[in-house]
């Protein structure tokens, strides 16, 4: 029996998902809520989750705000249910804990569309130029930045930065585009993208606007230029769900990862919330990466504790610094 878990634990650590059935019979969310208890872990569900990991979770949000949750509670061990940058960002700000991802192979097209190697190059060529990068990146292009931001504080954040200081902005081009825009900025793009929020057509989302005439369209600012200019909203995750629950409107064509809208539902019982383009056999606005996840594998990476998230002291240090400047700047901010 020991052989069989070492072996187990071996194929997870390698493969990112253990290859071992779970009983059927098992109810999984008590096994969870079992495990939670003897374990003293939390359970951390990014909005894009499945609902049923949505729903046997102790927080749900966007990364930076469920790392910053999971770094104030005397737990010792996170499971993010996420993907594996965010993952990380909890390993940076909780170092003393155990921080594990129920499946290693959730990764992030975004992220993955940065490699550090290559974006040091690309940074060396505007030697003069700070780096302000969104929090959806590897620990290794935060630790090459100088500033972090999120989707909601990145306009509050360029603002802070004096006029005649250029600025790289990675590794989103289409969230860059739109805070140029935004804040009339003109700095230099790394040319990264969502593959989720890039395959949004315009035409589908016109074409559900005339079949739904009241329905507002709420988008995430990684949404390429052309669906940003007909939104309604444009927002964080976090952002879109709080405009939903205070804006008046009865119908939603919402543009971002459709994993949001349970918990849209959940909050507005007597709203339509419409995802766009609209469900169909591809289902291409789903992250893969995202719904790797299952709560199968959230039980399996409890009862063995793996696979867990580790970083070099000296890189989770240089990753936390612009992590730290970026609160700096919200809290004299305000936000």
């Amino acid at each position: 029996m020991i052989m069989e878990i070492a072996e187990a634990k071996k194929n997870l650590q390698h493969n990112g998902f253990l290859d071992i059935s779970v009983d059927p019979s098992l109810d999984l969310f008590e096994a969870i809520e079992n495990l939670k208890k003897k374990k003293n872990a939390i359970v951390l569900a990014h909005y894009y989750q499945e609902p049923d990991i949505q729903d046997i979770a102790d927080y749900i949000g966007d990364s930076l705000g469920l790392s910053q949750q999971a770094a104030k509670t005397d737990a010792d061990i996170i499971v993010f249910a996420g993907v594996h940058f965010m993952a990380e960002t909890a390993k940076i700000l909780s170092p003393q804990k155990k921080v594990l991802l129920p499946d290693l192979k959730a990764g992030c097209s975004l992220a993955d569309s940065a490699p550090p190697e290559l974006f040091k190059k690309f940074r060396d060529r505007y030697p003069d130029h700070i780096v302000i990068s969104y929090i959806n990146c590897s620990a290794g292009i935060k630790a090459l930045s100088d500033i972090i931001c999120t989707s909601s504080n990145a306009e509050e954040i360029i603002k802070s930065v004096p006029h005649n200081q250029p600025i790289i902005f990675a590794p989103d081009r289409n969230l860059g585009a739109y805070l140029i825009k935004k804040t009339g900025r003109d700095m230099v793009l790394w040319n990264g993208a969502c593959m989720v929020h890039e395959i949004f057509s315009l035409e589908k989302i016109t074409k559900l606007k005339i079949r739904h005439p009241k329905a507002k369209v709420i988008a995430h600012p990684e949404c390429e230029p052309a669906v940003l200019a007909i939104a309604d909203y444009i927002g964080s995750t976090t952002g879109l769900l709080k405009f939903s629950q205070r804006d008046d409107a009865q119908e939603y064509i919402v543009v971002t990862e459709t994993g949001i809208l349970h918990q849209m539902q959940k909050e507005n019982p007597g709203k339509t919330f419409i995802p766009a383009p609209p469900n169909n056999a591809c289902a291409c606005n789903d992250c893969p990466h995202m719904k790797l996840n299952t709560l199968e594998k959230l039980y399996l990476c409890m009862e063995y504790e793996q696979p867990e998230i580790t970083m070099e002291e000296s890189l989770r240090i240089a990753a936390k610094k612009p992590i730290e400047r970026m609160l700096e700047i919200s809290a004299a901010a305000g936000l």
